[in-house]
């Protein structure tokens, strides 16, 4: 994984948690993204595997069984417009500790083939308030007739648009908070 242009703190992060094992026919890509609430709030929303509606858009609907628990499957229904209707998600990890959420598609009715997902978060500063940085990575399988830049270019995407509304969710409910300002005295 390429970690030129990041800066130290964030090359750590991505070399400590987000590592993949990837083969010939596969892609891979990271992002992040930098959030004006503190982690505790960031992470409150992330770390609902049987919540993902509260701000990926892309999902109407989810349903586990069990209990929330590592190997836990969600079945997650799509919204219309993009190519699928379906996922059949597995919680690989669920770390409260180091904040880092890994899940894997198992199935559905959908082209993300092999499909596995890093989600870490980390605090930092922002304009002098508590804030968190994001950092999603994934490994798919490149679909017949696609090729590696187009399906990292559809993933990312949809990443894209996930963190965005993952900042949109967490900010709003900073200010709500009402977050104080870090007093470097």
């Amino acid at each position: 994984m390429n970690v030129k242009g990041f800066n130290g703190v964030e090359r750590e992060y991505i070399l400590k948690h987000h590592t993949h094992q990837i083969q010939d026919n596969q892609c891979t890509s990271f992002l992040i993204n930098h959030i004006k609430a503190p982690v505790h709030l960031v992470w409150s929303l992330v770390r609902r595997f049987d919540q993902p509606q509260k701000y990926k858009p892309f999902v109407s609907r989810c349903v586990v069984q069990g209990n929330l628990e590592i190997g836990s499957l969600r079945e997650v229904d799509v919204k219309s417009g993009l190519p699928a209707t379906t996922s059949t998600e597995r919680l690989e990890l669920l770390d409260d500790n180091e904040h880092v959420l890994i899940v894997r598609i198992i199935g559905g009715d959908h082209r993300l083939r092999n499909y596995s997902s890093i989600v870490s978060i980390h605090p930092e500063v922002i304009e002098g308030r508590l804030g968190t940085m994001v950092i999603e990575s994934f490994v798919v399988d490149v679909p017949e007739g696609n090729t590696k830049d187009e399906t990292c270019y559809f993933v990312e995407a949809l990443i894209r648009c996930n963190l965005k509304s993952l900042a949109d969710v967490s900010e709003r409910l900073a200010v709500q908070d009402r977050t104080e300002p870090i007093d470097h005295a």
